[in-house]
């Protein structure tokens, strides 16, 4: 199966397009829930997924309630927010026979209270101090899919490199 990073209307196309890199390097889905705060040939947002966006594997949703709808198995849905009591670590991502899905909020205003309200055994927050509102959300995405990554032993993943000695010369 497969790791999700999925985006509720965001607003910076810069962080959309790290987050899109991110996304091809990990093999993990992107899906974008509308409206989005720019438009999907932003210069800035091509920039940053530089010359991946080939390998990335984007899902568009038109609202929350019709991304919801796709989810074959809630269980495996987690709410990153800063309202949450668990934090992203101490949850089981192992099962790589399951989708898990990573959610996150606009870069303002994060998730909808409402649906955080009816949902809060699903939230996960990533510690920090209380001298910033947030963290960057392209650094979250990637914290986040890279702990679900480490629980599934980097499953398909790249886990050695080494250099092509005669290339460098």
């Amino acid at each position: 199966m497969a790791n999700h990073i999925v985006l509720f209307e965001p607003l910076i196309p810069a962080n959309t397009g790290n987050i899109a890199r991110t996304a091809a390097a990990t093999n993990s889905y992107l899906h974008l829930i509308r409206p989005l705060g720019f438009e999907t040939d932003d210069k800035h947002l091509k920039r940053a997924g530089l010359d991946y966006w080939n390998s990335v594997k984007i899902v568009y949703h038109d609202s929350l309630d019709d991304f919801m709808a796709t989810i074959p198995d809630p269980q495996f849905l987690y709410l990153v927010s800063k309202f949450a009591a668990r934090t992203y670590s101490d949850v089981d991502y192992s099962d790589t026979d399951a989708d898990h899905y990573f959610l996150f909020g606009k870069e303002t205003t994060g998730l909808p209270e409402p649906f955080m309200r009816a949902n809060p055994e699903k939230a996960v927050r990533i510690p920090m101090t209380d001298n910033v509102r947030a963290l960057n959300l392209s650094n979250c995405a990637a914290l986040v899919v890279y702990e679900a990554l480490r629980q599934q032993a980097f499953a398909g993943l790249e886990r050695t490199h080494t250099y092509d000695h005669d290339k460098l010369k």
